[in-house]
């Protein structure tokens, strides 16, 4: 059984770094067509805010892509689960935001590079949620003081039987 999830955990990280793939020279092919022959648009830009794109499918590919024996052909590695919650979804985040920066550069101009903003604004809101946590369990922790749950649950066990 443990080879078949392997197996499935493999197919699918296949088919979603190939997608990843082809939706991403898609993109950028078109950028560079509509920049070359219709519009100019800024290189500069597209270049600079492509670079986290380009990093965050690296690491993709490189972690999520499946390893097989040269010779024998059979699964050596399934590759990580792309599907996982944390890190992988961010990056997945990046790259589609990137995409979705570039086709409103496409169509509205080289304002449409502000999509990017979105990107650094996210993360100040985590961040500043995460401080938000340490804060609070920092506080906690200093004024000696256990929230009422805690409280309650210290003792032996009669006495948390009778709470």
């Amino acid at each position: 059984m443990a080879q078949k999830a392997k197996k499935d955990r493999a197919k699918s990280n296949t088919a979603a770094l190939n997608n990843l793939h082809i939706g991403s020279l898609v993109v950028n092919a078109l950028f560079i067509l509509f920049s070359l022959l219709i519009r100019r648009r800024s290189f500069v830009a597209y270049f600079i805010l492509s670079i986290p794109a380009i990093v965050a499918e690296y690491v993709l590919e490189t972690s999520g892509r499946p390893k097989y024996d040269a010779e024998t052909k059979a699964l050596k590695s399934a590759g990580e689960d792309l599907a996982a919650p944390g890190l992988t979804e961010y990056l997945f985040d990046v790259v589609w935001v990137t995409w979705f920066a570039v086709i409103s550069v496409i169509l509205f101009g080289n304002k449409g590079w502000f999509v990017w903003v979105v990107v650094p604004a996210y993360g100040a809101y985590k961040g500043y949620g995460l401080l938000g946590l340490a804060r609070g369990l920092r506080g906690a922790g200093q004024s000696g003081q256990l929230p009422a749950e805690e409280q309650v649950l210290q003792g032996n066990r009669r006495q948390r039987r009778a709470a």
